[in-house]
This record gives structure tokens, sequence and C-alpha cells, in this order.
């Protein structure tokens, strides 16, 4: 049985990235060999000597919606933070309420002067609200005027450019945090690896606000994922079918990539297949990989699903001697963090 201790590692705070780099595509590549468990130090741009014609590398196209609204109860005055988790229907959504106390059935909030008003529908669980938005004009422009991206709860220092906690391809709305391992990428790196022969693939999955929830059990095989919603295009799955058919490599972008490519691959018993739908899907050592051959992803936090992920590919203890390897060397830490590249 492995426990969730089992994936703890040292990390002096330091090393959390608290800020983009100037140059996206500058951030340092730890290259692991899973074969091996070699261990190379480079810089992101050399993904493309990891990468060779033929290859399809899946990028996440999903976009994060500036979804940390903060606003006051009118008859009151108390402040109410809410966090926008879900799209249930066409003006209501699933949330995160801080403080709880504050956000009762019936309760109104107001938004930037009220020009975005919200009632509190029903209560759920650990903070959650349904909620029911009014507003005049576009949700999506009344949200891109007053809210503030929902950075992960680690970073302190405050996000000058909206943008730089978006990916250069983020095109899907939908999400509640980055799927960061894309944030390295630059339009000019994307056609570098363009001419050299390699595919650009897309895909979406939306990422959720479980993306930090520890794991709060001790057994892993008891933890119970969050669910995300997921969309592979008939277009993309067949230009997956090519690479796979002519021997090309399919490597990912993320864990968010992964765990979609996974769970079609589960689905339909290892073919590929255009999908969509909710994946809950829990990937830990045991498993074993049906779509994915290489990936790139940031570092992850101790304990996290993601480090989990990361092992089930290339062995717990040359995951966490990487790991190692990357606080010996100063590499920076999680969302704004550097990359690393398994193969």
């Amino acid at each position: 049985m492995l426990s969730t201790n089992d994936f703890d590692f040292e990390l002096p705070e330091e090393l959390i990235a608290q800020t983009p780099l100037e140059n996206r595509s500058s951030s340092k590549l730890l290259v692991l060999d899973k074969e091996t468990g070699n261990i190379e130090d480079k810089h992101f741009p050399a993904i493309l000597d990891e990468l060779e014609a033929g290859d399809a590398l899946v990028m996440n196209d999903t976009r994060v919606l500036p979804a940390r609204l903060y606003g006051t109860k009118p008859e009151t005055g108390g402040h109410v933070e809410v966090l926008l988790l879900k799209n249930t229907t066409e003006d209501q959504w699933e949330t995160l309420v801080k403080p709880a106390k504050r956000a009762k059935v019936g309760t109104e909030i107001h938004f930037g002067d009220g020009r975005l008003k919200a009632i509190v529908k029903e209560e759920l669980d650990h903070g959650g609200r349904i909620i029911d938005f009014s507003y005049e004009g576009i949700f999506l422009e009344v949200l891109e005027s007053l809210g503030e991206m929902p950075l992960p709860p680690y970073i302190k220092e405050r996000l000058e450019d909206k943008n730089r906690y978006q990916t250069v391809y983020a095109k899907e709305n939908g999400s509640a945090a980055a799927p960061t391992a894309g944030l390295h990428f630059t339009e000019e790196l994307l056609e570098q690896i363009k001419a050299k022969g390699v595919r650009l693939v897309f895909l979406t999955l939306h990422v959720g606000l479980g993306t930090f929830r520890p794991v709060s059990v001790e057994n892993i095989e008891n933890h119970e994922m969050h669910s995300e919603f997921y969309r592979l295009t008939k277009e993309a799955a067949a230009e997956l079918n090519d690479v796979k058919a002519a021997g090309g490599k399919i490597v990912a972008v993320g864990t968010t990539s992964i765990r979609t490519l996974e769970t079609i691959g589960t689905k339909f018993d290892g073919e590929i297949k255009a999908d969509s739908g909710w994946t809950s899907i829990f990937i830990s050592p045991g498993y074993q990989f049906k779509v994915v051959d290489a990936f790139t992803t940031n570092f992850h936090l101790p304990k996290s699903t993601l480090v989990m992920l990361v092992s089930a590919f290339a062995g717990k203890d040359q995951v966490l001697a990487a790991y190692a390897h990357a606080v010996k060397e100063n590499y920076r830490f999680f969302s704004f963090g550097d990359a690393m590249f398994v193969k």
C-alpha cells in the first residue's frame, strides 16, 4: 500500500515561484529518462531536441476565467469573496464563498457598483454555494472587467499582467486555474516545433480548483478525484491516430492533457476516439499508460495527486530523486516555476 506520505519531499519556501519570468521560455528544463533514471539540466527551448518529426505535441487550449470576484452585501456592507467554479446553467454557477457564513440562502451580493448582482440559491459543503447572477450585456465581458485571476493559494504576489496566467494558445473559456505546463511556450517556439515536422494538436480540459486540494487520506487508493470537463474533437483524434500509426510519439503538455488522453484511452481500450464528458481519473503508481509516450510538466506540490501521476509514469523513486536534484539546483516550483520533460 502506498501512503500519501510516500510522495512527500522537502521544499524550501523560497523556491516557490511568485511571479512569471519576463520571457516565458527562459525557464529551466529538467529532462528525466524513465528507463535509465538519467537527469539532464537544460533550458525550456531544448524541448525541441526531445521532439522528432512525426510526433504530436498535445496541448490543452482551455482559457482561465478571471473567476475571483469581490463583492458586498447591500444590506450590511459586509465584504464577500466569490470564486466561480462551474457554470451549471446559463446564469447559475457553483462557487466557493468566503466567509461562507455571510452567504446564507437568499443573500444578495453586489459587485462593481451593482453592475453584477448575485443571489445565493443553495448551500453546499466546504463553503460551496450555488449562485444566480443578473447583469446587463454579456456575462464574460462583465467578468473580464470585474474579476481577478484565481491564482493558487501559494502565490502571494499580485499578478500585473492577467495574460501571464494564460497560455499563448488559450481559447476555450472555462478554467478556474491555468494548465501551467503550457505557460512556457511562446508563439515563436511553437512555430519552431511545427517547422521541425511535429504536429500541434489541441484538446480541452477545464481545470477545477480540486487541482489544489490536498490529499486528505493516508492510503492513496481511497482518494477521490474531483471531476473536470474534457473534449477531444474528431479532427484531433484523427491526427493522433495518424501519428500513432506512423510510429510517432504522443507528447502531452501538462497533467491535464495526460488525464484527458488517458481517460479516453481507458474508456476505449487503448484507442483514441473523439469524446467529451467529465473525468475524475486518478493516475497513480501501478497505472498502465495507454496513450501518452512522453510529457512536459511543472514541479508539483509535495504529497499531491500530480506528483503521484508523474510517479506512475517514471517510478516514484526516480521522480523523487529528480525533485531532490531540482531543489539542490534551485529550480523554481509550481505554477510560475520551471519544467521537466519526462520520456
